[in-house]
Formats: structure tokens, C-alpha cells, sequence
């Protein structure tokens, strides 16, 4: 078949938190033109001042509809306006790269992370669940295809109602490349980070569970200190700063492959994931992982990491004295299993869901 273009959304990308579904948008955007060359993705988003190359580093143009932020949003799910014609000629497929859909004429894919809105709503805002409500009542009606980032929410997305000819599992990936000793030194320094620490990446919001691993550590005068890494997202996680928490706040993606190879353990005990993509990040740099059991964490571990109740502080605290007791263990299982998860897989399996909907 002749090329493909797809009008690719990128709006979360200027959110002040623009979390996993952003990396994921802009890491299968960067590996899109080497697995398939024939796939021409064209970023569609808001119009916005900032240079989008500038914003999050991605070698394709990106136009700009009329309205942004949560004004778009509302437009697109109440008034399926303004459609994405209206800036981008002859698209083949919209690829909507979050729950939240464009508006548009023709065929729609959508990628979907999770449904945790529906499970636990209390982890969002009203208005944030009225949103993603509203978003999967077109998205049952109008999209041609969803695209699910792990079983568990290939199943959520069958349970809501989709039927299974319309979903596809297409799983995350990461990037392997090891920090060197100067990334890591460059890291150390530049974040001031203690000697021996216990990771956490994330942003800080309810579901990430953060108080409940502060629990597990006070007191525990043989373990090391915490350090916080990630955004401030939304509701009282109710953990402040002490001599054994540090703050980092967001951390730049150049310093990023450097503080998980300089810590000691990687702890991402989560109520609800959509897929984790820090469980992979720390991973990638040989960093023992500890993470949630029975929900999609686990199947992302795949049986590389310590697997935890997230609620239970005895067992988040056991699960990091184990992944300690056994770091070169842990270690290589965990470098054994990105090599399988690839952002050159995930963009493979996304233009196979293009080619199944523009064929027909």
C-alpha cells in the first residue's frame, strides 16, 4: 500500500505534568520513521508559544489548531469541533495518543493507558473523571481501534464494552542505552544525591502511593533515605521533607538515566497503573525494581522485579530489604527483560493497527 498519514495528537506534551502518556507519544514518534519509513505521522495539538521542537525534541512538524489545553478538550468531546482537517490535509487516521479524542471526520485509532477512572474514581478530580467519562462514550462510538499498553487494560477496555475485533495490545517500551560512570557522577552532583538512596519516580498524586512508602521506611535506621523524583500532580499526599526524604521535584531527561543507575533500588509501589514505565527506566540502568503485585506492574516486571502489596507497609519494607539482599540478581533479570521491550516494538505494532484501519 501507498504511505500512510496519520494525524498524531501531542497535546499532552504541553501539560504541566505531561507524565507517561507524553513519553510514550514522543518515544514512538522517534522510532516511527526507522521501522517504517512508509508511516508519516503529522503532530496535531493546540496552538501554543513555545517551539514544539524545543518543548519535547521530536523530528516532526507539529500544527497547531485554534484553541489549546482544556479548552480543546471540551470543544473536541462536546462539540467535536475544531476537527483536525482544519489544519492537516489528506489524513489517512487520527491517532489519538490519550483517552481524550480529536475531533475528526474520518477513521480514528485511539491509545488508551489505562481506565483506573473507573476503578478507583477517587484518585481523579470530578472534572477529570466527567472528561475521561465523556472521552470513552465517543471513543465506544467513534474509534475504529484502541490500542492498549498492557492486559490489564486490554481486559478493562472488554469489560467497558469494546468488542475485541476493536482492541489491540501494544505494550511500552524503553531505552536501553546504560547511563555511563560520568552520566552518573554528572547525576550524583548535579541533584546532590546521597551515596546509597531508595528511588521513586513519579508524579506525586494519590495513586503513586508515596505515603504509604515513606511509612514503610520511617524508622528504618538500616535502610537508606528515600529521594522523590517527579512533579507535584494533584491531592495531599501528605509527606513532607525530613532528613530521610528528598524532594527532587522534576528531574531533567538528561539526568534521568543517571539517578536510576546511581540508586540503590527503584521502589514504584502503585494503587493502579495503566502500564509503569519506571518500573522498565530503572531497569534499563541494571537498578533492582520493587513494585505492586495484581495489577499491570506486574505483568511490565515480568517476573524481574519484587513484587509487593502496595498496601501494606510491611511488605513494601520486606520487598526493599529482599531487592537489597539480592541486587545483582535483580539487577541482570531486570536488563534481561527490557531487551525484549522496545520502542522500536511498540512502533512496529502501531503501524500495523494503522495498516488494519486505513485498509479497511
Amino acid at each position: 500500500m501507498e504511505g500512510v498519514r496519520v494525524a498524531y495528537t501531542l497535546e499532552q506534551c504541553w501539560h504541566r505534568v505531561p507524565g507517561g502518556t507524553a513519553v510514550a507519544a514522543i518515544e514512538v514518534a522517534r522510532a516511527m520513521p526507522f521501522v517504517r519509513a512508509d508511516v508519516e505521522l503529522l503532530g496535531i495539538s493546540g496552538r501554543h508559544g513555545e517551539d514544539s521542537a524545543v518543548t519535547f525534541d521530536i523530528s516532526i512538524d507539529v500544527a497547531g489548531l485554534p484553541i489549546s489545553g482544556p479548552l480543546l478538550y471540551e470543544a473536541s468531546l462536546r462539540l467535536r469541533q475544531p476537527r483536525v482537517e482544519r489544519v492537516l490535509s489528506d489524513i489517512d487516521v487520527l491517532h489519538n495518543t490519550s483517552i481524550i479524542p480529536f475531533a475528526t471526520k474520518g477513521k480514528m485509532i485511539s491509545t488508551v493507558h489505562d481506565l483506573a477512572f473507573l476503578h478507583h474514581p477517587h484518585f481523579f478530580t470530578p472534572h477529570g473523571n466527567a472528561a475521561f467519562a465523556r472521552s470513552l462514550k465517543v471513543l465506544k462510538k467513534r474509534a475504529d481501534m484502541l490500542l492498549c499498553s498492557s492486559t490489564a487494560t486490554v481486559n478493562d477496555c472488554l469489560e467497558a464494552g469494546f468488542s475485541s475485533d476493536r482492541v489491540r495490545l501494544v505494550p511500552l517500551g524503553v531505552r536501553t542505552e546504560r547511563a555511563s560512570v560520568e552520566q552518573v557522577a554528572h547525576a550524583r552532583s548535579a541533584l546532590n544525591l546521597p551515596n546509597e538512596f531508595i528511588l521513586f519516580v513519579g508524579t506525586l498524586e494519590p495513586r503513586k502511593n508515596l505515603a504509604k512508602l515513606v511509612e514503610a521506611l520511617s524508622g528504618q535506621a538500616d535502610l537508606p533515605p528515600l529521594v522523590v523524583a517527579g512533579a507535584q500532580g494533584w491531592g495531599d499526599i501528605s509527606v513532607a521533607a525530613s532528613d530521610n526524604v528528598k524532594f527532587l521535584g522534576h528531574v531533567e531527561e538528561r539526568f534521568l538515566g543517571g539517578l536510576y543507575a546511581a540508586a540503590s533500588v527503584m521502589a514504584y509501589p502503585s494503587l493502579w497503573e495503566g502500564f509503569g514505565l519506571p518500573v522498565l527506566e530503572a531497569m534499563a540502568q541494571g537498578t533492582p525494581v520493587v513494585t505492586s503485585e495484581s495489577i499491570s506492574t506486574e505483568e511490565v516486571a515480568g517476573g524481574a522485579a519484587v513484587l509487593v502489596d502496595p498496601r501494606s507497609s510491611e511488605s513494601i519494607r520486606d520487598g526493599i530489604r529482599n531487592a537489597l539482599a539480592h541486587r545483582a540478581d535483580f539487577s541482570q533479570r531486570g536488563l534481561q527483560r527490557v531487551s525484549q521491550a522496545t520502542w522500536s516494538k511498540t512502533a512496529q505494532l502501531t503501524a500495523a493497527a494503522y495498516d488494519e484501519v486505513v485498509i479497511g
